[in-house]
């Protein structure tokens, strides 16, 4: 009986070698040791390799978002007076350079659905602020996948010349790699809204209110 026993334990042994899915070179499944990772064909998740390259593709997502909100959407500031208020309507210059004028001209772009040409604007500015290579780099892509790609739904109007610099650009950005699209953008809002801005109702509106506060004081 023992030596029956034997010779069938020996004639099953190549048959185990030979099971299906074993190629040569790849340990068979009772081979897979709890040491086993991703490369030896265990497809666990729990794999230490697999948590380090999950946390490692992870890293850029979370830097982007921290700095995706470190771009401004809104910007603090108090009260116009009435002096400033009518500061704007004497140049497109005045409305810009205080964060109150921008906050006001930007409510208006709202209503226009064109909002995204003062995102844009105010974007860049952070943008030359920096001057850290890698975050500069990092925020650089940032603008040009939310306002210069196609593919945004938030794409400013730029023409052929501009999109073709700074898509070489791109490789190696700068702080000012959006200078001359961040002016056509400044232009584009002078020219077009600015006028629609000075006789529209957001611009009236806080006028008048801050004319009959000054009466009453």
């Amino acid at each position: 009986m023992g030596s029956e026993r034997m010779e069938m334990r020996k004639r099953q042994m190549p048959l185990a070698q030979d099971a299906p899915g074993a190629a040569p070179g790849q340990p068979g499944a009772g081979s897979r040791g709890s040491n086993a990772c991703c490369f030896c064909w265990c497809c666990c998740c729990s794999c230490s390799c697999l948590t380090v390259r999950n946390q490692e593709d992870q890293r850029p997502t979370i830097a982007s978002h921290e700095l995706r909100a470190d771009l401004p959407t809104w910007e603090e500031s108090p009260a116009p007076t009435l002096e400033e208020v009518n500061a704007w309507a004497q140049s497109f210059d005045k409305l810009m350079v205080t964060p109150a004028g921008r906050n006001a001209f930007r409510e208006f772009l709202r209503t226009e659905f064109s909002e995204e040409n003062m995102l844009f604007w105010m974007a860049c500015e952070e943008l030359k602020k920096e001057a850290n290579k890698n975050i500069i780099e990092e925020k650089a892509r940032i603008i040009y996948e939310d306002y210069i790609s196609i593919l945004s739904p938030k794409e400013v109007s730029l023409d052929s010349r501009v999109r073709e610099v700074i898509n070489r650009n791109m490789v190696e950005p700068s702080q000012h790699i959006f200078d001359d699209a961040q002016l056509q953008i400044y232009t584009l809002m002078h020219r077009d809204s600015y006028p629609r801005f000075m006789n529209s109702a957001v611009y009236k509106d806080l006028l008048q209110s801050l004319s009959e506060k000054s009466i009453e004081a």
